[in-house]
Protein backbone atom coordinates (compact mmCIF):
# COMPACT_ATOMS: atom_id res chain seq x y z
CA UNK A 1 0.00 0.00 0.00
CA UNK A 2 1.15 3.50 -1.01
CA UNK A 3 1.59 6.28 1.27
CA UNK A 4 -0.43 9.50 0.64
CA UNK A 5 2.25 11.77 -1.07
CA UNK A 6 3.69 8.56 -3.03
CA UNK A 7 0.46 7.98 -4.43
CA UNK A 8 -0.75 11.19 -5.48
CA UNK A 9 2.61 11.58 -6.74
CA UNK A 10 1.92 8.11 -8.82
CA UNK A 11 -1.66 9.12 -9.82
CA UNK A 12 -0.45 12.32 -10.88
CA UNK A 13 2.53 10.26 -13.30
CA UNK A 14 -0.06 8.00 -14.62
CA UNK A 15 -2.82 10.84 -15.21
CA UNK A 16 0.22 13.23 -17.00
CA UNK A 17 1.37 10.21 -18.79
CA UNK A 18 -1.82 9.68 -19.91
CA UNK A 19 -3.68 12.89 -21.09
CA UNK A 20 -0.82 15.21 -20.94
CA UNK A 21 -0.18 17.81 -18.24
CA UNK A 22 -2.79 20.16 -19.18
CA UNK A 23 -5.33 17.57 -19.35
CA UNK A 24 -4.69 15.89 -16.07
CA UNK A 25 -4.67 19.20 -14.66
CA UNK A 26 -8.18 19.63 -15.95
CA UNK A 27 -9.05 16.45 -15.20
CA UNK A 28 -8.65 17.21 -11.22
CA UNK A 29 -9.99 20.59 -11.29
CA UNK A 30 -13.32 18.60 -12.52
CA UNK A 31 -13.23 16.08 -9.79
CA UNK A 32 -12.39 18.43 -6.74
CA UNK A 33 -15.26 21.01 -8.59
CA UNK A 34 -18.15 18.86 -9.09
CA UNK A 35 -19.70 16.73 -6.58
CA UNK A 36 -18.79 13.52 -7.32
CA UNK A 37 -19.66 9.80 -5.98
CA UNK A 38 -17.13 7.70 -6.67
CA UNK A 39 -19.02 4.58 -5.26
CA UNK A 40 -21.94 5.12 -7.55
CA UNK A 41 -19.57 6.01 -10.66
CA UNK A 42 -17.18 2.80 -10.26
CA UNK A 43 -20.71 0.65 -10.23
CA UNK A 44 -21.71 2.34 -13.16
CA UNK A 45 -18.20 2.08 -15.19
CA UNK A 46 -18.25 -1.46 -15.83
CA UNK A 47 -21.99 -2.49 -15.91
CA UNK A 48 -21.88 -3.50 -19.35
CA UNK A 49 -19.35 -6.05 -18.44
CA UNK A 50 -19.58 -9.38 -17.46
CA UNK A 51 -17.73 -11.12 -14.66
CA UNK A 52 -16.11 -12.70 -17.06
CA UNK A 53 -14.84 -9.89 -19.16
CA UNK A 54 -14.30 -7.36 -16.08
CA UNK A 55 -12.44 -10.46 -14.29
CA UNK A 56 -10.69 -11.39 -17.78
CA UNK A 57 -9.62 -7.73 -18.22
CA UNK A 58 -8.19 -7.42 -14.53
CA UNK A 59 -6.03 -10.94 -14.67
CA UNK A 60 -4.44 -8.79 -17.95
CA UNK A 61 -3.92 -5.77 -16.33
CA UNK A 62 -2.42 -7.59 -13.40
CA UNK A 63 0.07 -9.44 -16.10
CA UNK A 64 0.34 -6.72 -18.03
CA UNK A 65 1.60 -4.55 -14.60
CA UNK A 66 3.83 -7.77 -13.31
CA UNK A 67 5.71 -7.57 -16.31
CA UNK A 68 6.20 -4.23 -16.38
CA UNK A 69 7.96 -4.03 -13.09
CA UNK A 70 10.35 -6.89 -13.57
CA UNK A 71 13.92 -5.60 -12.96
CA UNK A 72 16.35 -7.61 -14.46
CA UNK A 73 20.33 -7.36 -12.85
CA UNK A 74 23.24 -8.95 -13.73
Amino acid sequence: MYAEMSLRSEGMKVLINHFGRVEAERFISLIIREPFDYTEWQRDLFNDMSVRELSSMAMKEHSISNANSLVITE
